[in-house]
């Protein structure tokens, strides 16, 4: 099953489920429409259909949050058939095109067909320059280039897999397949920099002015992994 909702004024979330919830998001923007993730290849008929029902302008860009398969499964085809660019941190792009082992994984991924997907762009201290309406930061942990785009307007935070959530509330990322979650926590700090009104997660549920719940988040992760709080605090 799967299913639209508007979550604020220029973004909806498409949801899917396949053992877990998956969602995607597509952004309204001035010159046409983002995809931010991609979600399982099943998904690729209603995001495509769903844009044509939108009906605010053409599929521009295609961001990535990060390159696990279960965030790229309908890149392929919708980015040949729309003839957009796909963009994803440059620190990503060898592990999900399997140049490069993800952490704590046994053989490489081929996520992304190699030379498919570009660096999002910098400005000249490094730093993720906006694309469209989002601006992007950099959170690694739950992979090594895992991005998290911040929509301003809206006050909405599209998280990926930074988070997931359980019965509203911020929740760790799934361990098995999180990299370093020491470096998850750290960058969990993007919330409290932040303040969005609305986070959004592939894995649950929306979570609101998660900055309030931040603490009592970060003392459950370091006590749980027994991740020194000097980690999170400096």
């Amino acid at each position: 099953m799967i299913r639209v909702e508007q979550i604020s004024a220029n973004i909806w979330c498409i949801k899917a489920w396949l053992l877990i919830p998956l969602r995607v998001w597509i952004v309204r923007e001035d010159d046409g429409v983002t995809l931010v993730d991609a979600g399982m290849p099943f998904m690729t008929k209603r995001i495509m259909a769903f844009i044509k029902q939108l009906n605010a302008g053409p599929l521009k860009r295609i961001l990535l949050t990060h390159g696990h398969s279960d965030h790229v499964g309908a890149v392929k085809k919708i980015a040949a058939a729309e003839s957009v660019p796909v963009f994803a941190h440059r620190i990503e792009i060898p592990y999900m095109e399997g140049k490069e082992l993800y952490p704590r994984r046994k053989k490489l991924e081929v996520n992304v067909q190699p030379g498919l997907a570009q660096s999002l762009p910098e400005d000249a201290e490094g730093n993720v320059a906006p694309i469209g309406g989002l601006q992007p930061y950099l959170t690694p942990g739950h992979s090594p280039g895992h991005v998290v785009y911040y929509h301003e307007k809206d006050g909405v935070l599209l998280a990926g897999d930074l988070f997931t959530s359980k019965r509203g509330r911020l929740h760790r990322p799934m361990p098995m397949f999180t990299a370093d979650m020491a470096q998850a926590l750290k960058s969990s700090l993007i919330v409290r920099q932040l303040q969005p009104r609305h986070l959004e997660v592939c894995h649950g549920k929306p979570i609101y002015h998660p900055a309030e719940q931040l603490d009592d988040y970060l003392k459950e992760v370091s006590t749980s992994f027994s991740i020194p709080t000097s980690v999170w605090q400096s």
